[in-house]
């Protein structure tokens, strides 16, 4: 198999296939969010306390990834746990990955894990 996988491949393992046309968008569809922490909390002196960063990851036209930086406001609706944030000020704390995508025929999906 590594050696039909070759066929495919540069010098650096980089494959050396065209991903650019319309038939890939559900690659570039699929977002990665990476909450590495998501904090709200109401101190002492009664204002609200809120922490965050996330990050957000995409894939360009021909699949190549990045990372920039995101907010608990580009979260998509689908993402749980901070029911809440930014409103009245219940306590919140969230640690998560969460991915969507909208697959090849238009259907949207998701999954979300908590740490």
């Amino acid at each position: 198999m590594l050696s039909l996988i070759a066929d495919y491949a540069d010098d650096n393992g980089v494959a050396d296939v065209d991903i650019s046309g319309a038939e890939y968008d559900f690659v570039r569809s699929i977002r990665v969010y990476n909450v590495e922490y998501a904090r709200q909390r109401e101190s002492g002196d009664g204002d609200c306390r809120r922490s965050e960063k996330v990050r957000v990851g995409t894939y360009g036209v021909q699949g190549d990834f990045s990372w920039s930086s995101g907010s608990v406001t580009s979260l998509p609706d689908a993402f749980e746990g901070l029911a809440g944030w930014g409103e009245s000020c219940p306590n919140l704390y969230r640690r998560a990955v969460f991915i969507d995508w909208t697959d090849y025929q238009g259907n949207y999906g998701y999954e979300q894990v908590n740490y």
